[in-house]
């Protein structure tokens, strides 16, 4: 009898950790981001995560493949480090179902000086970086085309590339580089357009050091919103409402704010 008893309680013992274990897993929230601004902000959220049982796993990446993948293999519940036009083309070409759920913030793009020191100092055949992605050089020119160097043929949007330059008044040499080696290509170049996530990393402040910047009612705020991402049918979980409401709230919207100094706006 009393071995019987010893078996019982063995078993409801093992049943209750499964189920701690299971209830554990369910409230984890695992998150891929890129370190900055992403992961910086997930951290906040993850505070007010704890307070409601769930546990927020931050994942932190360097490139932009592994995120994605690893959300639609379910390695991942959500990530957040890429712009809707960057996901729509990654889903294009890789065959995924990856889907927004939530705007979050907005790095907004400026031109910085490099051998040149303002636009108006701006010589005939000045050499100007633009990155060479089809997500972000339709954004720097039409950038550059605010501050009036350039003007784009009619019709042209955010796939725009040097090919779609109408105008050149100044006959500016528009250089393509890798947007991420931008910022080590100052030094050789008049002005550069850098990405607001590079300028960060560098040290540039785009409040300070930065000669023009995206308006931050422009179409381009709006397009290119970062967003948390999740694969397709998991939009309405539970944990994901949870973390969408974490992520856009005050406390967030209060940190964002107060720690980029513009660098980083929110988009709710």
């Amino acid at each position: 009898m009393k071995k019987i008893v010893t078996i019982l309680i063995s078993i409801t013992l093992i049943a209750a950790l499964f189920t701690g274990c299971k209830k554990q897993e369910e409230n984890t929230i695992k998150i891929g981001a890129s370190v900055t601004p992403h992961a910086e902000i997930l951290e906040v959220a993850k505070e007010i995560l704890a307070e409601q049982g769930y546990t927020l796993e931050i994942i932190e990446y360097n490139d932009y493949i592994l995120p994605n993948t690893a959300t639609e293999d379910g390695e991942l519940h959500a990530n957040y480090f890429q712009h809707l036009p960057y996901l729509t083309n990654f889903n294009e070409e890789n065959g995924t179902h990856l889907v927004p759920v939530a705007a979050i913030h907005y790095e907004p793009f400026g031109i910085y000086a490099g051998k040149t020191k303002s636009i108006d100092e701006l010589a005939d055949g000045a050499t100007i970086a633009v990155p060479n992605d089809g997500t972000n050089e339709a954004r720097a020119l039409l950038l550059l085309e605010a501050q009036g160097l350039i003007t784009l043929k009619e019709g042209a949007d955010f796939t725009a590339t040097i090919l779609d330059i109408d105008s050149n008044p100044k006959n500016l040499n528009i250089k393509e580089i890798e947007a991420a080696q931008i910022v080590r290509a100052l030094e050789d170049v008049d002005l550069a357009v850098i990405n607001g996530n590079y300028a960060i990393a560098a040290g540039l402040n785009v409040g300070k050091d930065a000669l023009a910047v995206e308006d931050k009612d422009s179409d381009a705020a709006q397009t290119y919103s970062n967003v948390i991402v999740v694969k397709e049918g998991n939009e309405q979980t539970q944990a994901i409402k949870a973390l969408v409401e974490a992520v856009q709230s005050e406390k967030v919207k209060k940190f964002i704010n107060e720690t980029y100094d513009g660098a980083v706006i929110p988009s709710f």
